[in-house]
């Protein structure tokens, strides 16, 4: 059986971390563990998955939650209760339905004292890292058998009924992932015809039906150049020398957003050599199967700009086109030859090389999410191929490895520190501490042994990084990237644990360690008071045209954020209580600018643009707990009228909120099918209202929410596995499991305190 192991560093001499691995969390596979009834356990939920895969496409991550509980002999013992049509809703049955939620949570709690959890969705990962493998020659050692089965079972799980894949797990077919995705197949053993159901040939049949790989987006393009597939005259360049341009040129790589800076960085490096993988008889047969004429008959040049229409999110502007074609037929061509190559080329990709390992050596060989860290990974491959870089990359690929009841796949980074933040907050907002003491004492000290002490090595200005010292990343201290919201939620958490008793939680974190976090969070505010995530933003907008994707948008600049402005903002109001004397000037003056920043974002039907949740209702709860947190009120704040106005008109008959992914493609409100509620959102949009005051104005859209959350609950004290609910990238979605379990707790924590209990004893 599969196990997971926490805070586990192996016995691999190439690892190492800042703080002796906590939070890591890695899938090992243990063919002695388990009993007839385990093993049927984890069968029965594969089955269930694979039978349901086309009505909820997202997993509901439980092999870890099987693990954890049966190790801590967890049982069930509080019944659990509904309210009926008509019956009014008591804080007894509230604080029922809280204690199962809370003693559920507290169970899954690990030994390090974090919540583990999947975060996945695009369907572009782990075909990458399968290509990587293949091509470094260390498939074997990776993709064991095991390993090789569950990779194939999430590759057959997420196929969609016309054989195609999508960009993630709710979305159609595109060429991307389906030609990826096939490719991972044919890689890991199945032969043109085979795979469950005919899952290759089913692949193929999509493939061609849509014009060939010729349709493929850029990055499609680049990974079959690199394994040979096709040449690399039929990409548009990607040169490396952007890395020495002066500084002040505009489309430096400083000026670039922290994901595509890191991406396009090592795909320069790669490009600049033209490398190409070894050419197998697999690779051969790919270039006959992947396209519908003979493949010394494909006119690949003339593919630079053609992308399939399901592809085509962000379509180049004309402009940006001719930069391509300017590069491609003039300045390439003297780049890759005498003297140009070796006085040029050479010294161009001596110092990506010199980033590519900087990055690598401050994030542990983590980096900063899993496409940054294959294509670094292959990067030093090629460099060296039996260097100490590529073996310290090989020993933290299982941070990356994640095993579900639909399979195996690669996780976007990890989720721990973004997960704990809102857990601790959950808990605190059920008022029930009694129940879960240790628990809280646990996540505290998580917390600030998590906490990153130290900004990048060196000189790191120069190599283009922020500071990071007193921050929080989003999975672990050893990842090392500063996030502006992770801080702040992870701040509020230790600020709340300072004013409660030490003999509960624990000591409180040394006031330096939180003044080094609001240094990082003042950093990052902008100059009309929004707040970026990673880095400061000032970038010139007009650079987003050069967006050389073709799939996603915001790619270049580093925006600021709705969702991080409100969550600073209610971090910083708390630091000002607590700490009224710290920066007080500066801390004021962002608050106002942070605030001005909501108000101003606001769109017109009173609702936001959402960056990292679906998608109104998401931004919408983070926009009004941060004008709130600020002093502001329905009465004297246009914006929250407006906001309350939106959010009650969007509610559901069954008092639910519930709305599709397709708001952030179509920029504008797009219910979920059937007009289905979901309950994280609904608990958003519950604790949004309860923000607002409307509680005080008519508590009944308040009742018909917590009713629904209530009576959604399972026996089991989880909530339902609904609809993915993360975003990235306005085209792209994630998968936070454990949404489900924190949101609606904290949800009705929130409905029992405020708006239940006031009412009784008014």
């Amino acid at each position: 059986m599969w196990r997971l192991k926490i805070a586990d560093g192996g016995k691999d001499p190439h690892i190492f971390s800042t703080n002796n691995f906590l939070g890591r969390q890695i899938w090992e596979f243990d063919p002695e563990s388990g009993n007839a009834e385990e093993r049927a356990q984890v069968e029965a939920a594969r089955q269930n998955f694979y039978k349901n895969r086309f009505k909820v496409k997202a997993c509901g991550d439980r092999l870890w939650r099987f693990q954890i509980l049966r190790e801590k002999n967890f049982k069930q013992t509080i019944t659990s209760v509904k309210i009926q049509d008509g019956e009014k809703i008591t804080s007894e049955k509230t604080a029922i339905t809280l204690k199962r939620a809370v003693h559920y949570l507290s169970a899954l709690q690990t030994n390090d004292g974090h919540w583990p959890a999947q975060i996945a969705g695009p369907l572009f990962y782990i075909p990458q890292l399968v290509i990587c493998m293949y091509i470094t020659g260390h498939l074997d050692s990776i993709f064991s058998e095991q390993y090789r089965k569950e990779t194939l079972r999430y590759i057959y799980c997420h196929q969609n009924e016309d054989g195609g894949w999508g960009l993630h797990l709710e979305s159609q077919s595109t060429m991307f992932c389906t030609a990826l995705n096939y490719i991972s197949m044919r890689i890991l053993g199945e032969g043109p015809n085979g795979g469950h159901n005919n899952a290759c040939a089913k692949a193929r049949k999509w493939i061609h039906d849509h014009g060939s790989v010729t349709h493929i987006p850029s990055w499609g393009k680049f990974w079959l150049s690199i394994l040979g597939v096709v040449d690399w005259c039929g990409s548009n360049p990607m040169p490396p020398e952007f890395w020495i341009l002066p500084t002040f040129f505009p489309v430096h790589p400083a000026k670039m957003w922290c994901f595509c800076r890191l991406v396009y960085m090592p795909m320069s490096y790669l490009y600049g050599k033209k490398f190409v993988g070894p050419i197998t008889p697999l690779i051969l047969n790919l270039r006959e199967e992947l396209f519908t004429q003979p493949y010394d008959e494909n006119s690949w040049k003339k593919a630079r700009h053609k992308c399939a229409k399901e592809d085509l999110y962000y379509p180049h502007p004309l402009i940006q086109d001719l930069i391509w074609d300017s590069l491609y037929v003039f300045t390439e061509p003297l780049l890759t030859r005498w003297p140009l190559n070796k006085l040029v080329r050479e010294k161009a990709l001596q110092v990506t090389m010199k980033h590519i390992h900087y990055e690598d050596e401050n994030s542990r060989y983590i980096n900063m999410a899993c496409i940054e860290k294959i294509l670094c990974m292959l990067a030093c491959w090629v460099e060296d191929s039996n260097g100490d870089a590529f073996k310290k990359h090989l020993a933290r690929i299982p941070d990356y490895l994640w095993v579900s009841e639909d399979g195996m796949t690669l996780q976007s980074f990890g989720s721990q520190l973004w997960d704990i933040g809102f857990v601790v907050q959950a808990l605190l907002a059920t008022d029930l501490i009694k129940e879960f003491g240790p628990t809280l004492a646990k996540g505290h000290d998580f917390l600030k042994k998590s906490q990153i002490t130290d900004n990048p090595s060196g000189d790191f200005k120069s190599m283009y990084r922020h500071i990071s010292k007193g921050s929080w990343a989003f999975s672990d201290k050893d990842n090392g990237w500063q996030v502006s919201d992770c801080t702040a939620e992870c701040l509020k958490c230790c600020l709340l644990f300072s004013m409660m008793p030490q003999e509960i939680v624990g000591e409180k974190m040394e006031p330096e360690k939180l003044y080094d976090s609001i240094n990082v969070i003042l950093s990052l505010q902008s100059k009309n008071g929004g707040i970026s995530a990673w880095e400061p933003a000032g970038t010139q907008k007009w650079l987003e045209l050069l967006n050389p994707t073709e799939i996603f948008a915001d790619v270049i600049m580093e925006n600021n954020y709705v969702e991080c402005t409100g969550s600073t903002i209610q971090a910083l109001v708390l630091f000002k209580k607590l700490y009224p004397a710290h920066r007080k000037n500066e801390i004021e003056n962002f608050i106002a600018k942070a605030v001005q920043f909501l108000e101003d974002e606001q769109a017109t039907n009173g609702s936001w643009y959402g960056n990292w949740g679906v998608y109104f209702i998401y931004s919408s709860w983070f926009a009004l707990g941060g004008l709130v947190a600020a002093g502001k009120t329905y009465t004297n704040c246009a914006a929250i009228r407006k906001a309350v106005k939106f959010l009650l008109s969007i509610q559901n008959e069954d008092g639910g909120w519930g709305e599709s992914y397709l708001s952030s493609l179509r920029k504008m409100y797009v219910p979920l099918e059937g007009s289905r509620s979901n309950v994280v959102q609904t608990a958003w949009a519950l604790m949004a209202l309860i923000h607002a005051g409307q509680a005080k104005r008519d508590p009944t859209p308040l009742h018909h929410a917590a009713k629904l959350l209530i009576n959604s609950q399972l026996e089991d004290r989880d909530w339902p596995q609904q609809e993915a609910m993360g975003l990235f990238l306005q085209n792209g979605v994630l998968h936070y499991p454990l949404f489900r379990n924190y949101f609606p707790m904290w949800a009705l924590g929130e409905y029992r305190r405020k708006v239940i209990l006031p009412s009784t004893t008014a």
